[in-house]
């Protein structure tokens, strides 16, 4: 049903305009910062009389009583309630483009950096990775995500010493982060001393000496670990990872353990490739995609635009997925408002219907869901035998086979019905569009690899892949969707606690070292290790743990027990400010600023979810009076400040020339062969893929069907089965501001999403107050001061934004055989306050 602009505050028109700008800046306006949080939700809200009054005491709503918090503040904003979007991007999403790219930097700087935003002679978007077309590429060539992304990249405010000086890290702690991430772009390293309650500054030099000189007093080198963020260029990893292998330990945790291990996982060995095996030109040849626990419209913006062609070529897509989200609903391009021949429709039309069937799965049951849809294709394949399975491409490349299909009958349609909450008649429905058809592809992301079940999910995926003949040929293939720019990069460049023997064998052959072979920490280990006192100095590539990862108290208590904490990072986050005796900031460049050394101007390069390495090159001045460097010059002074005269490598060229770390990437890492030549070809190149080319190289040489274990999870009486997400004004743990305006909520990031039925079950009214406690082995956890909002999600299931949620997210609760931490699969009870 059509929502009216009046009735809706999530699509285009003058009410949600009027909504969104309350707390979105304007041209020429900064973001409100510091405004201390209420604790009561309907502070500045439209609340009447019948509203219920919280009773929660104001200094019980925080669990965390350390002077310096590592959850955010617990206090409310005001929370106001709209009708749930039906259409995502559209003109508004142009206006909040504009806005924050204006209120951040300047009408002149910040529409210099968006007309630069993922262009061949520009910068490589900060935000996801989702590809940029081969060819013609607009001329803007970015999403509100990324014009969010980049502001904030290109920010003029200026953290620095009399900042740090006003502000002590318990006085920070109190700040949001959104207002954190707000205050501006680090200028000069700094340093917390033993005992002291502020950050303050030390030179280069000394930083340098201080890392070199922590990390070599380690009785072992495993007694470090050194993180990553996937935000990390190639050539920054690159050395990233051969500095710690020189200083001899595989503890290379990132953020790749927390989203996308899963699908490694399970497609390495029924495919030999831990990647997708599709390209952007592939989803617009698409006849059907199933599109699997991914929220592209507020994830991965971009990619609406692939389905609008997609589905202008007749394509038909499928949607699994807990909730219904914008994106996958109804699309308007915000391109034709470039247009002024589209623009008239574009603004009266509800744009491009997105999905075909919807399937509006129970958390984790997605891969009972798989197993109906492939029993159905069985069925099918009965009644027309040769007509529905590819009979040839499972004779010729797969093996399991039969025992596929036993597991298949073995699995009831009563068992995938009670599970999932999908009827086997809407499974059919679904099925029947891919029976007709070959030109499959299936994207999923995090809503299934942080579930339980995730890795077996994805082999049942692959299942029906391989059951169809759908990969290895035009429109057809595997599309696990990374949530961050240079992810999948920083794998390939090494960045990885499980390496394989090839590729140290190539970092022996061309450094003339040993490199450790046995397996380092991944994130939930290293945040075991540093919970039991095992790890004395923790150095971060960029990135939040203590906001992305699960357990936020059990991760902040291993902190406060670190010796020397390190965070090459551009901007200040909750994780710079819970640490143990000693921490350093070492302000770097972002992809957005000019980057000169000795040899002139510099470039980086990028990995996106598709295989593509292309250039990155910066366009903007960095901030004056800044004492910020490069990642890689950065990475080479602890680098030289550690190994001394221990190490061949050539720290300082690399340094002053990053043609120097391709060549180093080029003779180590296949398929990066003349990289320096490649990458300076427009748009960049290709790397290597098997499976595209229905080359499996797993161990036995085919592609593997997978009998997968179906496990089954019992609920107690009144419990729920939360998830963790990301709202619209957000980016993985950067908080932007407190809307997300496709879910009709505003003014507020403390929310639980629950439908309304379980909320009448307990008695909690709209806007009520609760309490939510975790249940996992015996321990619990808790959150206090959630405001209950009623939603359109499964019965017995809920919903909360991360980093808030993460406190209720066990560290022992991963996923099976990935060790990915369940943000999709959290057992929960709610208590109204």
């Amino acid at each position: 049903m059509e929502n009216s602009p009046a009735e809706d505050p999530g699509q285009s028109g003058k009410a949600e305009q009027q909504a969104a700008e309350k707390n979105v800046p304007r041209s020429g306006e900064r973001p409100a910062q510091g405004q201390a949080p209420t604790l009561d939700p309907w502070a500045n809200s439209d609340k009447t009389d019948a509203d219920p009054r919280p009773m929660q005491a104001p200094d019980t709503l925080n669990a965390d009583k350390h002077p310096i918090l590592a959850q955010p503040p617990a206090g409310l904003t005001g929370l106001k309630l709209g009708k749930p979007a039906t259409v995502a991007a559209g003109l508004t999403a142009v206006l909040k483009s504009g806005q924050y790219a204006w209120a951040y930097d300047g009408p002149l700087r910040g529409t210099r950096a968006l007309l630069k935003l993922n262009q061949k002679d520009g910068f490589d978007c900060s935000s996801c990775a989702w590809p940029d077309p081969d060819d013609h590429r607009s001329f803007a060539e970015f999403c509100e995500n990324g014009a969010k992304a980049t502001a904030s990249d290109a920010q003029r405010d200026p953290v620095g010493p009399e900042f740090f000086a006003r502000h002590s890290l318990a006085e920070l702690s109190r700040m949001t982060d959104r207002d954190l991430n707000n205050a501006g772009r680090i200028t000069h390293p700094m340093v917390l001393r033993p005992g002291a309650t502020h950050y303050t500054p030390i030179s280069w030099t000394e930083a340098f000496e201080l890392v070199g000189r922590e990390l070599n007093a380690l009785p072992s080198p495993h007694e470090a670990v050194f993180y990553t963020s996937g935000k990390v260029p190639n050539e920054p990893a690159f050395l990233y990872q051969l500095f710690v292998r020189q200083f001899g330990t595989n503890n290379l945790p990132d953020c790749s353990n927390m989203c996308h291990e899963s699908s490694g996982a399970a497609l390495t060995n029924t495919t030999g490739l831990g990647k997708g095996s599709v390209t952007l030109n592939d989803i617009h040849e698409a006849e059907v995609i199933l599109i699997i626990g991914q929220n592209p419209g507020t994830n991965h913006p971009r990619m609406l635009s692939a389905l609008q062609e997609a589905k202008r070529n007749g394509a038909q897509i499928i949607s699994i997925n807990p909730l219904k989200e914008a994106g996958l609903l109804n699309f308007k391009n915000p391109q034709d408002f470039t247009n002024p021949l589209r623009a008239l429709g574009a603004l009266l039309g509800n744009g491009t219907p997105i999905t075909d069937v919807y399937l509006q799965v129970r958390i984790n049951s997605d891969q009972l869901v798989m197993r109906g849809l492939m029993k159905c294709l069985l069925d099918a394949e009965q009644l027309n035998p040769g007509q529905v399975l590819d009979q040839t491409f499972i004779r010729e490349y797969t093996t399991g086979y039969p025992e596929l299909i036993e597991t298949l009958n073995q699995t009831s349609w009563a068992d995938i019905e009670e599970a999932s909450g999908i009827s086997r008649a809407e499974i059919q429905e679904a099925a029947s569009l891919i029976a007709r058809h070959k030109k499959i592809i299936t994207c999923w992301a995090m809503g299934l690899t942080q579930q339980k079940n995730g890795v077996y999910t994805i082999q049942e995926i692959v299942n029906l892949h391989f059951l169809k003949g759908a990969v290895g040929i035009p429109g057809a293939g595997l599309c696990p969707v990374r949530g961050h720019s240079n992810v999948q990069g920083d794998r390939t460049m090494g960045i990885w606690e499980r390496p394989a023997k090839s590729f140290l064998d190539a970092l022996e052959r061309e450094f003339s070292f040993q490199p450790p072979r046995e397996h380092g920490y991944d994130t939930v280990e290293a945040v075991k290790a540093l919970h039991e006192g095992k790890i004395k100095v923790f150095v971060a590539m960029g990135g939040n743990l203590l906001g992305a990862c699960s357990d936020t108290e059990f991760v902040a208590e291993g902190m406060r027990k670190l010796r020397l904490s390190v965070h090459v990072t551009p901007k200040l986050n909750r994780g710079h400010l819970v640490n143990g005796e000693m921490a350093l900031l070492l302000p770097c460049h972002t992809r957005i600023d000019l980057d000169v050394q000795q040899s002139g101007p510099q470039f980086m390069s990028c990995e996106n979810s598709m295989g593509v390495v292309s250039m990155s090159k910066g366009v903007l001045e960095p901030l004056p009076n800044s004492q910020m460097l490069s990642e890689v010059a950065i990475v080479c002074g602890m680098a030289l400040a550690t190994l001394g005269e221990r190490s061949t490598v050539d720290w300082v060229g690399c340094t002053q020339n990053y043609d120097l770390v391709r060549d180093y990437v080029a003779r180590t890492i296949p398929g990066f062969e003349k990289f320096n030549e490649k990458v300076r070809e427009p748009g960049g190149f290709y790397l290597p893929n098997g499976p595209r080319e229905r080359n499996f190289t797993t161990d036995n040489g085919k592609a593997n069907f997978t009998s997968t274990p179906l496990e089954k999870h019992a609920l107690q009486p009144g419990q729920l089965v939360m998830m963790t997400m990301r709202s619209h004004d957000q980016f993985n743990t950067t908080i932007y501001d407190y809307n997300d305006r496709y879910r009709g909520v505003y003014n507020e990031r403390r929310v639980i999403f629950l439908h309304p039925a379980d909320m009448a079950e307990r008695g909690i009214p709209e806007k009520g107050l609760v309490s939510i406690t975790s249940h996992f082995e015996g321990q619990q956890r808790h959150a206090l001061g959630f405001v209950a909002v009623p939603y359109d999600i499964p019965r017995g299931n809920c919903a909360t934004y991360f980093p808030e949620g993460n406190v209720l997210v066990p560290i022992g609760s991963v996923a099976y055989k990935s060790n990915t931490p369940t943000s999709k699969f959290v057992v929960v009870t709610i208590e109204k306050v």
